[in-house]
């Protein structure tokens, strides 16, 4: 499946009315990051980053998924930290220049979402 740019733009647009009143790089609370968990199945706060392990039936499919994820990085300048190990990808989101999560970590994970 190959993302345009368009599409990539359009996908790692904030996804909540509140992220239009905080700017992309402050950290988030402790009651903003829980209200993101909520809306992010299958991801946790790990280590001060959200984490997800993603898991396909091949190392294609892990490969594809990552392909997937890149444009949407590139286009949110905002990359993950991942691995990959056959079939598992795990990805971090954490905004390093921030020190903390902020809202560029929530929408790129929600981005990811939409593409897993």
């Amino acid at each position: 499946m190959m993302i345009t740019e368009e599409e990539a733009t359009t996908m790692t647009e904030p996804s909540n009315a509140e992220s239009d009143d905080q700017p992309q790089n402050e950290g988030l609370t402790d009651d903003e990051v829980r209200a993101a968990l909520g809306r992010l199945p299958g991801w946790q706060l790990r280590d001060g980053a959200l984490r997800r392990r993603f898991e396909f039936a091949d190392f294609a499919e892990a490969f594809a998924f990552m392909s997937r994820v890149a444009p949407l990085a590139e286009a949110a300048n905002h990359h993950p930290d991942w691995s990959n190990s056959y079939n598992v990808v795990t990805v971090d989101l954490i905004s390093h220049d921030a020190g903390t999560l902020t809202m560029r970590d929530t929408d790129l994970a929600a981005a990811i979402q939409r593409v897993a």
